[in-house]
């Protein structure tokens, strides 16, 4: 298949920079990737991974832009073209460490900063419609970088009726597919979500959706403790020493987001500071304390985790793929083997695969999908019509 660039489709291997900032809003993941093929038949291999942390004050402008509220649209302008430099910036290191020169890249794949993501339906009046917006301009990428570059890869899915997420399940099935076993690839990041490939699945047996809240509420919660010396609860140290406390666990297990069938995604915008002010206030009513309240936000990822598997998918696969910022936390991970007992617990590190640049590589091939013209985003995922991801912007 050529698409729309036949110089592209007639490479046998593509050099491709996969670039991505999760809601955690940590930095930028960038992954230097070789690519043949397309589809289940593509091959990737990654040659350099780089992750690149965001300045204090452009992470506290992130942060704070993304909280839902009035936002002050000239910042917002002005932080769209900052990222947009930050993330050129952090694929020309990639590059360079991999020892290559830019003109040996043939494409940038940027998914950009979430801001903000809308999955259900709103607007004013009469108006319903789902939204999303990702930011870091790709123009600024494509002309500080010399490289072509492909980005906003979830308004084809919202407008071809999804909700523009998850869209890495299309990477997890290329990567991970087994022909005997059922596997789960669960990602905690911000947020978790899961990619459910059953033995041998093809894209249409594919499903995905996000089973809830991962690093967010832990890693707010110990900013809001440290004030803001610290940004996350390292190995869970913080959580082993705390108990979980069941009544509190029980008002989170209640939040409406759980009990909504896929297809869903969520984001900030349920499980950002409006809703940890929530859960600290509720937490400070029943006398708990720093270590007690971790140790519940860390369960409840774990429990919200289990809780979708029972509740949402065929039945419980014989194997989890773990993968995101999450799999550095061992509190999380037992409180995941204990909900789960059957379950093995693998890490994308033993397919080869950094933890930390999954995701990038995962925008790496779809970036790869878009110049092909092939529809990359998973209908058992997202709930929209298949649809050609990403939009171009040329040096």
């Amino acid at each position: 298949m050529t698409g729309c660039f036949p110089h592209y489709a007639s490479l046998p291997t593509r050099r491709v920079v996969g670039l991505m900032s999760g809601t955690s809003a940590d930095g930028i993941d960038a992954a230097l990737c070789e690519i043949s093929g397309s589809g289940r038949n593509a091959r990737v291999r990654l040659l350099h991974a780089e992750t690149v942390p965001y300045p204090p004050e452009i992470r506290a402008e992130v942060l704070a832009l993304s909280t839902p509220g009035d936002v002050c649209l000239s910042r917002l302008c002005r932080l769209d073209s900052i990222l947009g430099q930050l993330f050129a910036d952090a694929a020309l290191k990639a590059i360079a460490a991999a020892g290559l020169q830019p003109d040996a890249i043939h494409l940038i794949a940027s998914h950009g900063q979430t801001l903000c993501h809308l999955p259900e339906p709103g607007g004013p009046g009469e108006w319903r419609v789902r939204a999303t917006l990702q930011i870091a301009e790709p123009a600024v990428i494509a002309r500080r970088t010399g490289i072509l570059t492909v980005a906003n890869f979830r308004a084809a899915d919202l407008a071809a009726g999804g909700q523009g997420a998850p869209l890495v399940p299309y990477a997890d099935w290329v990567l991970f597919t087994d022909p005997r076993r059922d596997r789960a690839v669960q990602n905690i990041g911000g947020i978790a979500n899961v990619t459910y490939l059953p033995a041998g699945a093809t894209l249409a047996e594919v499903r995905a959706f996000d089973t809830g809240p991962g690093n967010m509420l832990i890693d707010g919660a110990v900013r809001r403790f440290t004030a803001g010396a610290e940004s996350c609860d390292r190995g869970g140290a913080r959580a082993a020493a705390g108990r979980v406390d069941p009544g509190l666990l029980a008002w989170l297990m209640s939040h409406p987001f759980l009990s909504q069938p896929p297809p869903r995604s969520t984001g900030r915008e349920a499980y950002g500071e409006e809703f940890l002010s929530q859960v600290l206030a509720r937490a400070a009513s029943r006398g708990l304390g720093e270590a007690e309240i971790l140790a519940t936000l860390t369960a409840y990822t774990a429990t919200s985790i289990a809780d979708a598997y029972r509740r949402w998918l065929p039945r419980l696969p014989e194997e989890m793929i773990l993968g995101g910022g999450g799999v550095h936390n061992a509190t999380l991970l037992r409180m995941i083997a204990d909900e789960l007992p059957t379950v093995r617990l693998r890490t994308h590190a033993e397919f080869g695969v950094p933890d930390d640049a999954k995701e990038a590589l995962a925008f790496a091939l779809l970036g790869n999908e878009a110049l092909l013209g092939v529809p990359a985003n998973v209908p058992g995922a997202t709930g929209g019509q298949p649809a050609i991801l990403g939009q171009v912007a040329f040096p």
